[in-house]
């Protein structure tokens, strides 16, 4: 992937047109949600007809292998072939699923994402990962496969509630932390309502592009980008196993503070550095309510992770200053240490 494949634009529905126009597919359909359907196909609408849109369910709940059947089963009695493309508008959910639906039929076949959540613009759409929920194990199944664009326009942050801001929002502090100490100092002086959208979106994206077009298939640096994610990914595996789901921002930003205790315990950073980033985590998301997840629960995800080596379970630490490193061997002991920690916060 590179920035070309990345379209920021006020006017998603020319920018698809414009795209299209220089395509010459046989089929075209649209994959999107019952949420989107309802607030941000208007923006796109008039490039499809109505018996070419989809719309499934909305939710993590829904990232499986049931709701990847019914679109399969839509694509087929569509009859697209392997000249055709799938237009996918969603979020992280349904880019993920609908993405992978479309690289798996027939062996795989174009598709397009237009991402419309902040957590999607800034990270899920960006990095050609694609997969599902499988027995309540984060994409334990997915295939690595690039969309032949992404259409990216702020338009759409306008159509989503604060929780969902939110959920973004955790991977814009993510990447700042990990890449660009700057921007880390500049986005902790505002609060999220105060954030410069437009300049974070095509800063955070693009940082993506950046780290995965040096490393894309996850050898080596882009492993940077799983900062927060060995036990944020637990919280968020645990909780919806319990039925008490968390957004993916939620269980990033949980885990971001709980793997900085961790970075700190390590040599990694000063315990100054830690009390910044707790600080300002704790005061723009909150504190998860933790009184569900037992030890043993989120350790047992953790031994799931995709990243492990064997029985180790690695993870990304940060380091001073916008830096981060990758395969640090972490314990179950200091799991539980981590726990403790964000809940005494």
């Amino acid at each position: 992937m590179n920035s070309e494949s990345l379209v920021f634009t006020v006017a998603p529905q020319v920018a698809l047109q414009d795209f299209l126009s220089k395509r010459d597919y046989s089929k075209i359909v649209c994959i999107t949600d019952k949420n989107c359907e309802r607030f941000c196909l208007p923006h796109v609408h008039n490039v499809f007809t109505p018996e070419n849109i989809l719309a499934v369910e909305a939710g993590e709940s829904y990232k499986n292998l049931e709701t990847c059947t019914v679109i399969w089963q839509f694509l087929t009695a569509k009859q697209l072939d392997r000249h055709s493309l799938v237009v996918v508008l969603g979020g992280g959910v349904l880019g993920d699923m609908a993405g992978f639906c479309a690289a798996t039929y027939k062996r795989g076949i174009d598709f397009v994402l237009i991402p419309t959540t902040l957590l999607s613009q800034v990270d899920a759409s960006i990095g050609g990962k694609l997969g599902i929920d499988f027995q309540h194990f984060k994409n334990h199944i997915g295939v690595f496969q690039q969309p032949v664009v992404t259409i990216i326009s702020d338009v759409f942050l306008e159509t989503l509630p604060e929780l969902e801001l939110k959920s973004g929002f955790a991977e814009v502090v993510k990447h700042s932390l990990i890449g660009d100490y700057e921007s880390w100092q500049e986005i902790r002086k505002h609060d999220l309502a105060n954030q410069d959208w437009k300049k974070l979106i095509r800063a955070s994206a693009e940082f993506k592009v950046k780290v995965i077009t040096e490393d894309p298939r996850e050898k080596g640096l882009r492993k940077i980008l799983n900062a927060g994610h060995t036990i944020g990914h637990a919280i968020e595996s645990t909780l919806l196993e319990k039925q008490t789901p968390v957004t993916h921002g939620e269980a990033v930003a949980a885990g971001l503070v709980m793997e900085a205790f961790l970075a700190n315990r390590k040599g990694l950073i000063s315990v100054d550095y830690l009390k910044e980033i707790k600080g300002y985590i704790l005061s723009v998301f909150g504190k998860i309510e933790t009184e569900t997840l037992r030890d043993d629960l989120l350790i047992e995800k953790a031994f799931q992770d995709k990243k492990n080596r064997g029985n180790e379970i690695l993870c990304v630490l940060l380091k001073e200053n916008g830096d981060a490193v990758w395969d640090v061997s972490i314990t179950a002991e200091e799991i539980k240490m981590a726990l403790a920690y964000y809940r005494s916060a």
